[in-house]
């Protein structure tokens, strides 16, 4: 396996990530994007939840990619409250789709907190995206709508962030719906439990794309 830095631009901001890639394979793989938690509380790509994902998946065979949105670590720009978030998850999604081991059509996003609302808000309008993942994604009524992916949802029980009720009640929304696991003891920032949340992300994933 390799991690791989790399730059790509979200309109005229240049951000950076890092690519995780499996060994050799004759044949093009699933890649899928991670989004990080909130940059004003130190969310940023090196993110426990994000990288532990990350590895997982590239050990499954999977192509992963986490990136710093603007205004975090190297990437330029500033903050923007979620909305030219969502511009630079596309961007990371174009730059994912171009790698030359990557098939453009299986293609999936995950994001884990504030991460999640941004996936959320953008796979609606990305047709080309098939499948999406949320780790304790901050839910609003409403923010499921319309949205019709395989879609999982994992969340802990101890969640003092997000609201397991109000999630589970939004992915039921979704066509079809979404799978929602709540995992008993666990609480927002799942230290100690980033291994099994991760391969239940992985499983979903290999499962869809």
């Amino acid at each position: 396996m390799a991690e791989i830095p790399l730059t790509f631009l979200s309109e005229d901001l240049k951000l950076a990530g890092v690519i995780h890639l499996p060994g050799a394979t004759d044949r093009k793989i699933a890649g899928v994007v991670l989004c990080h938690p909130h940059p004003l509380y130190g969310g940023n790509m090196h993110n426990n939840v994000v990288v532990t994902v990350s590895r997982v998946l590239a050990e499954r065979g999977i192509a992963a990619f986490r990136f710093n949105f603007r205004g975090v670590g190297s990437s330029e720009g500033s903050f923007d409250d979620g909305v030219g978030e969502r511009d630079d998850l596309q961007a990371a999604i174009a730059a994912l789709a171009e790698r030359p081991e990557v098939d453009p059509d299986r293609l999936g996003v995950m994001g884990y907190s504030f991460g999640g609302m941004v996936a959320l808000n953008t796979v609606r309008n990305l047709e080309h995206v098939r499948a999406l993942a949320a780790v304790s994604p901050v839910v609003a009524p409403g923010i499921m709508d319309s949205l019709s992916l395989p879609a999982y949802f994992i969340c802990g029980t101890q969640d003092h962030v997000v609201s397991n009720e109000l999630l589970s009640v939004e992915a039921e929304k979704m066509n079809p719906p979404g799978q929602v696991e709540l995992v008993p003891g666990v609480d927002h920032f799942w230290g100690g439990h980033e291994q099994s949340m991760a391969n239940k992300v992985s499983a979903f994933f290999e499962g869809v794309l």
